[in-house]
Parts: C-alpha cells; sequence; structure tokens
C-alpha cells in the first residue's frame, strides 16, 4: 500500500490526499511497533508521505500547477 509514484499524486484530488496521507501516518504508527529497526517498508512509507506534503505545500504557494 505505501508504494506511491510521483506521478500519482498530482492526479489525486484535495480529498484522497489528506485520506491517503492519513492512512500513510496510520501504517507508519503500525510499523514502528513492529518493527524492531528501520526497515524498507518504514522508509518506503515515509517517503509517501514526504512525496504528498511536497506536493501539497507546492501547490498551496502556487510552485506547481496542477495538470
Amino acid at each position: 500500500m505505501a508504494v506511491l509514484r510521483a506521478k500519482e499524486v498530482p492526479k489525486m484530488d484535495v480529498k484522497s490526499r489528506a485520506d491517503k496521507l492519513k492512512d500513510l501516518r496510520m501504517e507508519l504508527a503500525k510499523s514502528k511497533v513492529t518493527a524492531q529497526k528501520s526497515s524498507g517498508k518504514t522508509k518506503e512509507i515515509k517517503k509517501a508521505i514526504a512525496r504528498i506534503l511536497t506536493f501539497n505545500a507546492s501547490e498551496k504557494s502556487g510552485i506547481l500547477k496542477k495538470k
């Protein structure tokens, strides 16, 4: 579920990005509890969260335009 490509984020609407962000944060919390150290899954979840947050910030400031 954590695999989220950079090309997929601009195609999502605001509500679906917010829902996805919420789901990823819950998944990250669950994986931190079960993992002993930082695993590949944890890294991928963090990257997906960062992609969404970066896109939201750049869209808000007007740097990127939605295609």
